[in-house]
């Protein structure tokens, strides 16, 4: 855990009364033991979610593109494959 001389960063934000309202209202609920420490926790856990989103987002994007790069992609069949198709079809005669 940080102490207070560890924490020298600082966000300040402006909110509405009513959004002040609530947020002090879940804090006192969630039991954090002051309102910082739990917007803090929250933005976090928030900032952190997004963060792997984005990352699993961008794997199916590259994931996707490597699929569909290999599908459409004029490439002649190397040898192996083509001596696995010869004996396939010797096989079927």
């Amino acid at each position: 855990m940080k102490t207070q001389s560890e924490k020298n960063e600082r966000i300040d934000i402006r909110v509405t009364a009513e959004e002040k309202r609530i947020f002090l209202r879940a804090r006192k609920l969630s039991g954090d033991r002051s309102l910082s420490a739990f917007v803090t926790r929250i933005v976090k856990t928030k900032a952190f979610e997004i963060i792997e989103d984005n990352k699993r987002i961008l794997s199916s994007e590259r994931d996707r593109n490597i699929f569909f790069d290999a599908i459409f992609a004029d490439l002649d069949p190397n040898q192996a494959l083509k001596d696995a198709a010869k004996e396939y079809n010797s096989s079927q005669d």
